[in-house]
């Protein structure tokens, strides 16, 4: 995997053991809540079992914003997509940016469609999602059709 240059700003860095930045992500309740539906934070064994996954699954990938690492990225084999921004940089556009770049990952690939998982009560990802042409398909679950 090498290094995805999304546009000026940011960068998606292939996913290394990085606890001291990472964890703190996965500290925060509420990103917890978006991510996994649950109110208790990661600790260390979780975080690294749950990279583990990404990693043997798919694509994982480290955001990178202006040089600061500030969230997550993955595309796995199956094309869903997971995503986490640390809450300092969310609702400044770099979670779309990413998504549209998983999308062009799932398309190199050769991917029918990707997918996300996106919890009931988190409307800011449901409307992000559908902006960029996902659909619901079941509950809980949102794809978007990639051309053949």
């Amino acid at each position: 995997m090498n290094i995805r240059q999304v546009d000026e700003a940011i960068r998606l860095i292939p996913y290394y053991r990085n606890d001291a930045v990472s964890l703190a992500w996965y500290q925060d309740i509420e990103i917890c809540r978006q991510v996994d539906n649950q109110e208790e934070p990661y600790d260390l064994d979780q975080l690294h079992r749950m990279y583990d996954y990404l990693c043997s699954h798919g694509q994982c990938y480290y955001t990178e914003y202006q040089g600061s690492l500030v969230g997550d990225v993955s595309l796995c084999e199956d094309g869903e997509v997971a995503i986490v921004i640390c809450k300092d940089y969310q609702n400044q556009g770099i979670g779309r940016r990413c998504i549209q770049a998983m999308i062009q990952l799932a398309n190199e690939q050769g991917l029918p469609a990707v997918k996300a998982r996106i919890y009931r009560f988190n409307q800011h990802s449901r409307y992000l999602f559908e902006s960029l042409g996902f659909v619901k398909i079941a509950e809980e679950w949102y794809q978007l059709d990639l051309p053949s």
